[in-house]
């Protein structure tokens, strides 16, 4: 934007500088943009920057937007901007900010600084059209208008007029209301209107409502004032903002709701009065000259674009209203039966106009339906409007004489489009036309009418866009000073009659904006005589007082702005030392001016620890709620302005508050900036167990031996023999142990956790990964807290038992439980687990060929550790046996081959894989809504066990459940799902030192009972597991043995998600790396899957029945398989569950997706081999009336179902085997079991899924019938699969011939089938919502719609 008073000058360069204001949540999107030469000087800069912002020069500052230099630039300096650094011809980003961390001041109206339109004076006139709004797709995010600036929006406009704010697709209300409110006598006749609040609420009354709007329109200083009262007055919720309807219809929508409600009112007959126009609809004998007639009345009167049928349009409004008034000669077919003449004659039918309204509407029908496209369109042909418009031409005065001979009809019929039609009197001289001095009765002389109907144009409402949608603005001339203004929602502009005629549409052979935006007009008024606009001084006292109550609003909402602008929002975090020691979150709002004493008694009412804790204990610091870094503290400044110790009013702050509270007896610890804050975490390696965090501060330039030493001060350990251990992030430990290294050196950064131990142990001679201390953090960083749900079942109940696992031959540790009888129940147990031990091992010797794995090389492995939120008791934990160890040990070798968990390539994620086999399973659900389960099953979501008081959150957080799929390992291998098979491997093989994990893996493992109680009272039996997450699952499975009672195979593993959806984990080598702590698990008896084997979930097939999908069972195939041994496999479960006695050669299994039948599978067919099996699969079982008649896979199973057009029936599906895919082969196996003769036989193929349902209405000519086609695998057809639906007839058959009532039954009796059935009779596009005002305050809410 050039400032129009600097010359262009070609040869100086230019500077583009982009300002973003920073100032306030409001402007911090918003982006000024400046041209200006290059030897401009700052201080002219300032200048131009304040008169777009509408800010006061002095009272902020401009910085480099793009440089670490916050420094601002000098507002008084002379200096050109290509002297202080500015590049010409590449964008300057500046950032306008708080000057001495105060707000900028907003200019003042008078001071004629802020310049509202962010256009000059001539560019401004000019302009017309829709204008990108805040917030809205399309708006380049450099678009430098001040009008979008948070001080521009509160001045009113230059023009005097205060604009609509479009609350989404409101632009067609904003531009009607605008004209309403320019049109004198509506405004003035509103302000008479006196609202009576005892009979009425005000909120749902649409005058008083229009009447508030008006006087803000008139007397607010906004630039814009808001129309969401108005909407509400309507009846209308937020949904309707969103909603595009035509102006019209909502004008005239809106006077009726105003009729009904000035009912028994001064204003009752207002709308009539200014804009109710009359015509006559007559019929005329050409023999007798008799005429039939009607008087119509209309408030708007619809001119034709382009007639039907023609190709050119009218070019004006005079050529369409003499169409719209040209009769039409009824002749032939069409003749009128005349009374006089008693017998059909020829006629003329047509239009005359008896009386024009005081304000005029014409409509331009520019919305056309094309019935070629059978689309809506619109009409973009120039069509051009005088400004003077002579109606006389129009009127027909003789008709004021009312000929005798003349009839009047009682039809009562309205007219097409938009004239109202009323059943009058025949005598029209009686009627009340007043009307302001235009009145047509026959007392006036001619010559006064004609001359009176010379009407000038007052308003235009123009649409931009398409039949599809598009923009309203309105141009409305000022009686008061006879200018054009462009009303365009927030925006007022002045405009020119050249603007107007850019209106008119068509294409202008430029490729400018009116080009693009052709077909503009919509509606034009036009006025004979105009009233004089009701002064403020001449207010009725009602609105007076109105004016006065809405005046004080808005000085409220103005102070209210001023305080929200000098107003610091800052998140606040607290420790609260009751409320379970959780950090509690708010959000702190505290003025600019309050000092840190008064922002800290504001926090402490904010986090409700009045009586906690003393006001004294507490203290605001500076906190980095995302690294839990306490940055400084604030000592000594505690008087000083919120405003400077926040560094000013932002949108956002980069660091939040924290409210620190201390015990009376502590003293607080200063924050000096520049410190980092470290966890200690004390390690103790003779209980084994990890203490809780204490927090030391210290500056990244200390060394490690000084760090050392601050440490020994804090936990009062010993320096000398300390060993420091540095986690940096997940599960990355790393030994610090180079005396004269800086923290910041070794990674330290504002928040950081470490591990200290201090001993005489020789563990510190050894290598660290070897070390005990770091098996100890190893084990702390990858152990998970689960809850497993044992099944009720169980055999091995928890009830009146105890489990005894040996430790180093130490005596035993029992269950909450009857101890009466322990030592029988221990026995018992002991010996129950060994013979389940001996049979799980025997079961995977002989599912595996390899040897014995090697033994785990420390007997620390599955050794008790305690869990970090409990004390270290030995006797009161349940440790995982040596021999299950040797168990867990012959599992690992049987899946992986070589002990522990070695992986191969293929599993490079580790994800828990699931079938649905959930408990809960519906038995219907479909293949898709299965994969849309499973496909959002798996995680990778870590967990790092925090060693803290404060335990996580229960449940799984929304970043838990995630969707995982493992990469092929190898080409040619199948990825499947719902399998058993052994794709071992974990996240990573290898450590950071190249040893395998199974070599240094701590697979812990322990378990204790728990009650948990269901939402039905009941407590189910359950465990609460601290386990290794790098544990497998078979391993995992192992260890739950002795408290689920049975061996692996004979359970199943459920993981419980969110709303307590269960799904089964298969995969037995996959690690519980997905799980994270508190995830709940459930065990349930069952079979589980094998290596190879598959879920598969069997429907019956019925080609012939309304469900043609029906739900048998559940089964398991394996790979390698054949179709016929499964079968095998199926018929006692068919007998057992469905009660279906079949035999193997009566029925087939085939491909099923969705409900569509595919493939027939072949009894010699091999799973995984012939056929593909994938996750959640399903497959059709179809049974068969005659022995299989395919053998072979170059056959083609088709279902074909003959159509009889004579008595308007489908025949059932019969099922034809081709050997090859010709069209002939296919008719003539149709004529051969139709008896139809082959030249007369026609087919098609039918559309949708199965069973391809279409109504007996529409299938004998809707489908493509006969396709000319010599093969059925080629376009249209494309029949390449079994399972294909083919219809055919007779053509020599003729259809029934119905009745109109005949038809209408049985399109009832369609339709109702066809829904039932879930398919659609016909396609229809989305509906309009119908635009409504709801005089009751709201529409009706139908319980049956959704």
């Amino acid at each position: 934007i050039l400032p129009s008073e600097i010359p262009l000058g070609a040869e100086e360069p230019r500077v583009l500088c982009i300002i973003q204001d920073t100032t306030n949540a409001k402007t911090v999107n918003e982006r000024l943009t400046l041209n200006l030469p290059a030897s401009t000087a700052l201080s002219k800069l300032y200048e131009d920057v304040a008169h777009k912002a509408g800010y006061v020069i002095g009272t902020f500052d401009l910085a480099w937007g793009n440089t670490s230099d916050m420094a601002p630039l000098d507002h008084s300096s002379e200096m050109s901007l290509s002297e202080s650094g500015f590049e010409p011809g590449k964008r300057n980003f500046l950032q306008l900010t708080d000057k001495d961390g105060e707000q900028p001041q907003i200019a003042s109206d008078e001071s004629g600084t802020a310049d509202s339109s962010g256009l000059d004076d001539s560019s401004q006139e000019r302009f017309i059209g829709p204008l990108p709004r805040d917030g809205t797709a399309g708006c380049s995010s450099d678009y430098s208008s001040p009008s979008y600036s948070y001080s521009s929006i509160l001045n009113k406009s230059e023009t005097g007029y205060v604009g609509l704010v479009n609350q989404a697709m409101t632009c067609y209300l904003n531009s009607l209301l605008q004209t309403l409110f320019m049109t004198p006598e509506f405004r003035n006749a509103l302000y008479n209107w006196e609202f009576e609040e005892s009979e009425e609420d005000p909120v749902t009354s649409i005058p008083y409502q229009l009447q508030r709007l008006f006087v803000l329109l008139q007397t607010s200083k906004k630039r814009a004032i808001e129309t969401t009262d108005v909407t509400r007055s309507f009846g209308w919720d937020s949904s309707e903002a969103w909603q595009q309807h035509d102006v019209q219809e909502l004008c005239r929508v809106m006077f009726d709701a105003l009729e009904q409600k000035w009912k028994q009112t001064e204003q009752a007959d207002l709308i009539n009065q200014l804009y109710q126009g009359k015509l006559k609809d007559y019929v005329r004998c050409l023999e007798c000259g008799y005429e039939s007639w009607r008087i119509d009345t209309y408030l708007d009167i619809p001119l034709v674009i382009r007639p039907f049928g023609a190709s050119q349009a009218f070019g004006s409004v005079e050529e369409a209203l003499q169409a719209f008034i040209q009769p039409e000669t009824l002749d032939g077919p069409n003749q009128y039966f005349c009374e006089r003449c008693k017998k059909k004659c020829d006629a003329r039918k047509g239009l005359r106009f008896l009386h024009f309204p005081y304000l005029l509407t014409l409509q331009l029908k520019r919305f056309d339906f094309d019935y070629t496209t059978m689309h809506r369109i619109k009409l973009n042909d120039r069509m051009t409007f005088p400004e003077e418009l002579d109606m006389s031409p129009f009127i027909d005065v003789e008709d004021e004489k009312s000929p005798q001979t003349e009839s009047c009809t009682d039809s009562g019929a309205e007219n097409e489009g938009s004239c109202h039609s009323d059943q009058m009197s025949n005598d029209f001289s009686t009627d009340d036309c007043v009307d302001e001095g235009i009145c047509l009765d026959s007392t006036g002389s001619t010559e006064r009418v004609l001359n009176a109907w010379i009407a000038c144009l007052f308003s235009v409402m123009v649409h931009s866009g398409s039949a599809a949608g598009g923009h309203y603005y309105a141009c409305i001339k000022s009686f008061s000073d006879g200018q054009w203004y462009s009303f365009n929602d927030q925006h007022v502009s002045k405009i020119t009659q050249d603007d107007i005629r850019k209106t008119y549409g068509g294409s202008s052979g430029s490729r400018g904006y009116y080009s693009r935006m052709c077909g503009l007009i919509m509606s034009a008024l036009y006025v004979v005589v105009s009233a004089e606009y009701l002064a403020v001084d001449d207010f009725p006292e009602h609105i007076k007082s109105l004016v006065q109550k809405e005046k004080e609003s808005e000085e409220q909402e103005k102070r209210q702005r001023e305080i929200e602008r000098n107003t610091c929002k800052i998140k606040l975090f607290c420790m609260h030392p009751v409320k379970m020691l959780m950090m509690m979150e708010s959000k702190l709002e505290v003025h600019k001016d309050k000092t840190l004493r008064e922002a800290t008694e504001m926090a402490y009412k904010l986090m409700e620890l009045d009586g906690v804790v003393p006001l004294d204990c507490c203290r605001l610091v500076k906190y980095d709620e995302f690294h839990e870094y306490l940055e400084r503290s604030y000592e000594g400044e505690e008087d000083t302005p919120m405003g400077l110790l926040l560094g000013g009013v932002k949108s956002s702050y980069m660091f939040d508050l924290l409210l620190e509270t201390r015990r009376p007896e502590q003293v607080f610890q200063p924050y000096k900036p520049g410190e980092v804050m470290v966890k200690v975490h004390v390690v103790d390696l003779k209980s084994e167990t990890i203490a809780p965090p204490i927090s030391v501060r210290a500056y990244l330039n200390q060394t490690i031996t000084e760090f050392k030493q601050l440490i020994a001060q804090a936990t009062e350990l010993s320096a000398e023999t300390m060993r420091v251990v540095l986690e940096r992030c997940y599960n990355d430990l790393r030994l610090l142990y180079v005396p004269n290294k800086t923290l910041k050196a070794e990674g330290f950064f504002r928040s950081n956790k470490v591990f200290v131990e201090s001993s005489d142990s020789t563990d510190h001679q050894v290598t660290f990964t070897d070390s005990l201390l770091w098996k100890l953090l190893d084990r702390h960083g990858n152990t998970i807290r689960l809850l497993v749900l044992l099944p009720e079942q169980s055999p091995g109940t928890l009830t009146n038992r105890t489990v005894c696992q040996k430790m180093g031959g130490d005596s035993d540790v029992s269950f909450e439980g009857s101890k009466g009888n322990r030592k029988s129940v221990e026995a018992i147990l002991e010996e129950s687990t060994e013979k389940l031990k001996n049979l799980s091992l025997q079961q995977q010797q002989q599912g595996s060929s390899t040897s014995d794995s090697q033994k785990s090389s420390d007997a620390s492995d599955f050794e008790h550790i305690e869990s970090p939120t409990q004390e270290a008791d030995s006797n009161s934990s349940i440790c995982a046996a040596a021999d299950n160890r040797e168990l867990e040990n012959r599992i690992r070798a049987a899946a992986g081959g070589s002990g522990g968990a070695s992986s191969d390539a293929e599993n490079q994620f580790a994800c828990e894989e699931r079938s649905d086999s959930e408990v809960n399973n519906d038995r219907s659900t479909s293949s898709v809504d299965s994969d849309i389960l499973s496909s959002s099953h798996s995680s990778d979501t870590l967990c790092n066990a925090d060693s803290g008081p404060i335990q996580l959150a229960n449940g799984l957080d929304s970043h838990s459940i995630t969707s995982s799929r493992r990469s092929k390992a190898h080409e040619g291998k199948k990825e499947t799902w719902d399998t058993a098979e052994e794709d071992s491997g974990t996240d990573s093989e290898y450590d950071d030192n190249g040893k395998s994990k199974a070599e240094a893996q701590y697979l812990y493992f322990k378990a204790e009972p728990c009650a948990h109680d269901e939402s039905s009272g009941d407590a189910q039996k359950c465990l609460v597991v601290h386990v290794d997450k790098r544990i497998t699952l078979a391993a995992f499975k192992q260890n739950l043995e002795p408290f689920v009672g049975v061996t692996s195979t004979q359970f199943k593993v459920f993981r419980v998600y969110a709303n307590n959806q269960e799904f089964e984990s298969v995969r037995l080598n996959e690690t519980l790396s997905s799980f994270s702590d508190d995830n709940k698990i459930t065990i349930r008896l069952g079979r589980a899957l094998k290596k190879g084997e598959y879920r598969v979930k069997v429907y019956q097939l019925l080609v012939n029945e309304p469900e043609p999908c029906k739900f048998l069972v559940d089964t398991v195939f394996a790979k390698g398989m054949t179709v016929r041994q499964s079968k095998e496999e199926l018929l006692p479960q068919l007998k057992e569950q469905c009660k279906l006695d079949l035999s193997i050669d009566r029925f087939r299994l085939r491909k099923k997706t969705w409900k569509n039948p595919g493939t027939v599978f072949l009894d010699y067919h091999v799973y995984e081999e012939d056929i593909n099996i994938s996750s959640n699969w399903e497959v059709f079982l179809e049974v068969l009336n005659e022995p299989e008649k395919m053998k072979s896979m170059s056959q083609l199973a088709v279902l074909t179902r003959r159509w009889r057009p004579a008595t308007m029936k489908l025949e059932p599906f019969q099922e034809v085997v081709l050997e090859s895919s010709s069209v002939e082969e296919l008719k003539e196996k149709l004529s051969e079991i139709s008896g139809i003769p082959l030249e007369n036989l026609e087919f098609a193929k039918g559309r949708g899924t199965f069973p391809c349902d279409i109504s007996v209405l529409e299938i004998h000519q809707d489908l493509d019938w006969n396709p000319k086609v010599s093969t059925l695998n080629v376009w249209p057809l494309y029949i390449c699969d079994d399972g294909a639906v083919v219809f055919y007839r007779d053509s020599t058959e003729e259809p029934m011939d119905l009745s109109e009532d005949e038809r209408n039954e049985l399109m009832k009796k369609e339709s109702s089938r066809l829904l039932k059935t879930g398919h659609r009779v016909s396609y229809s596009p989305r509906k309009e919502k119908a635009l409504k005002i709801y005089l009751d305050g709201g529409p009706a809410k139908d319980p049956g719609q959704d």
